[in-house]
């Protein structure tokens, strides 16, 4: 496996981590009752619900982020012998 394969690999799967992780806070919100739609840079939207919202969502996306990566790298490893070459130099 080369760079080429780890960039789809690690990007991909972070990326979709992302959007499923968004999907899921959206979906959670929506079950506690609270407006459908949110959309924190809408001025109408309370301060409140805004940073609630915005700070569930950055934290499930940037840990589904990470755990996708850890995942990729982990399967990379088995794959390759050896993690990326972005990781071996603490590049990741």
């Amino acid at each position: 496996m080369g760079p080429l394969v780890w960039r789809v690999l690690g990007s991909g799967s972070a990326v979709l981590a992302g959007v499923v992780a968004n999907k899921l806070v959206t979906t959670a919100w929506k079950k506690t009752g609270r407006d459908a739609v949110v959309d924190p840079r809408d001025p109408r939207t309370p301060w409140k619900d805004a940073i609630a919202f915005a700070a569930l969502t950055g934290l499930a996306a940037g840990a589904a982020r990470v755990i996708a990566t850890r995942k990729a790298a982990e399967y990379y490893e088995k794959s390759a012998g050896h993690l990326p070459k972005a990781m071996q130099h603490g590049d990741a």
